[in-house]
């Protein structure tokens, strides 16, 4: 769940961040009990019309959708970040009525008006800190939820961005999260049985993490190291003397939205999603590393050498040795066709437990192989062909309306479900065909394994 600024918020209004806790937890409670007002006095309504009232009717208004995403976009921070995640295309945790609320915060930004962003830089890098520099763009490049990006130039001739977090937003995560928690509650709209707590509770250990700039910068200069050989992918260097707490400062590099590679001829097309995907098992399979967020905005493109830049490392998570085999055996499964070894993996996973009905059961593997089989079908996958999509998509309405209620899956399960999904949408994006089986059989090879430690 990392916070990848917004590429250019030229339409972004500054509008003053909400720093202090109370303040926050005021005005998330304020939108709760106003959706909640809305939503009754719309059943009145209802009622006095003679109908019976519908919780997705009553949720589901142009007011309240339009209250929820204008309030969470003015707070920033987990709040807003909350609402992102669930509108996210590659999540299914919630249903989609519910993802409608918040679907607007993809394109909703506000940036910090320049009074606020001095104070924040000053808090940082003291009173003279502008001095330090040829040129600070006070206007930012990119802005998000947790915090907004600046290109400048310092006085020693270095090209960066200096990424700002928004004030307050660290202190405010546990009351953000558990307010959004009740605002999901209130739709009535999640599924009998269904656990919230956990994720919930994930996503508030998340969010503390990726407001920890430091261990950001840890991270993107671990992946700089063991990218370094590499010329496929660009890592910003990290500039440590203008980075803390609250500003990450790296080096600006010249690119390109990734989604405007769809320009390009097929094989380049073909060979920018076979390099995301042979990172991404590079990732799991041997660095032990992922970078879990595949937000679009995390890969940009330099047409000038078919590089792919890398950004933001906050959502970075260790995987171990034994979740990378759990992984290359249920790959191995799927591409061999054995359903019973898919089981046992899916299992063993999280997948399934022993509460999944034995009709459930049966139609999620029925949904693996049907991945592998489209896999497996030709030499290069077409990601831009729809029909997987379209029959992943009826099998799951299927599955839902059997009244499937999928179990807690552990989360290092969950991230990367999602980096998975993510990284196909890329692909399909740039409308490429790339030899993914190919790409499989070489990371998942016995002589590839992981020692464990």
């Amino acid at each position: 769940m990392p916070d990848t600024p917004k590429s250019d918020p030229q339409g972004s209004r500054g509008l003053r961040v909400p720093s202090g806790r109370l303040t926050r937890m005021a005005r998330l409670g304020g939108l709760t009990a106003g959706v909640a007002g809305n939503m009754a006095a719309g059943g009145l309504a209802s009622l006095g019309r003679g109908e019976r009232p519908s919780m997705r009717g009553l949720l589901l208004t142009p007011r309240n959708i339009t209250r929820v995403a204008d309030e969470l976009a003015k707070m920033r921070g987990a709040a807003m970040k909350m609402g992102q995640l669930l509108s996210m295309d590659t999540g299914d945790v919630l249903p989609p009525e519910l993802s409608q609320i918040m679907a607007r915060l993809r394109d909703d930004g506000h940036i910090m008006p320049p009074k606020q962003l001095k104070r924040v830089l000053e808090a940082a890098w003291g009173d003279g800190w502008l001095r330090r520099f040829k040129r600070f763009d006070v206007r930012p490049i990119a802005a998000a939820s947790i915090g907004q990006v600046h290109r400048a130039q310092t006085r020693d001739g270095r090209d960066v961005a200096v990424k700002v977090q928004y004030p307050g937003v660290a202190g405010s995560i546990d009351s953000d999260v558990a307010n959004v928690g009740a605002l999901i509650k209130l739709t009535g709209l999640l599924p009998k049985g269904f656990e919230l707590a956990p994720y919930l509770e994930e996503a508030r250990q998340q969010l503390h993490i990726e407001t920890d700039y430091a261990a950001e910068a840890r991270s993107l200069q671990r992946f700089g190291d063991l990218l370094a050989g590499d010329g496929r992918f660009v890592v910003p260097g990290f500039h440590c003397d203008l980075s803390g707490p609250d500003i990450l400062t790296m080096d600006f590099i010249d690119s390109r939205p990734i989604e405007d590679a769809v320009a390009e001829d097929q094989p380049t097309r073909g060979r920018i999603a076979a390099d995301l995907i042979d990172l991404m098992l590079a990732e799991l399979f041997d660095f032990g590393l992922m970078q879990t967020d595949p937000n679009f905005a995390n890969y940009r493109y330099k047409p000038d050498t078919g590089q792919i830049v890398l950004l933001d490392f906050g959502a970075t998570r260790v995987l171990s040795a034994e979740v990378a085999d759990q992984y290359r055996r249920i790959m191995r499964a799927g591409l061999d066709g054995d359903r019973a070894g898919l089981v046992a993996c899916a299992h063993e996973i999280g997948f399934l437990s022993p509460d999944v009905a034995a009709r459930h059961a049966d139609q999620i593997t029925d949904m693996m192989e049907v991945v592998f089989g489209a896999l497996t079908a030709q030499p290069h996958f077409d990601f831009a062909d729809p029909a997987l999509n379209r029959q992943m998509q009826a099998k799951g309405m299927a599955l839902a309306e059997d009244g499937f209620v999928p179990p807690p899956l552990p989360v290092d399960a969950l991230f990367l479900q999602r980096k998975f999904a993510g990284i196909f949408l890329l692909a399909a994006r740039l409308q490429a065909r790339a030899p993914v089986v190919e790409m499989l059989e070489h990371w998942i090879s016995p002589s590839r394994s992981r020692p464990a430690p």
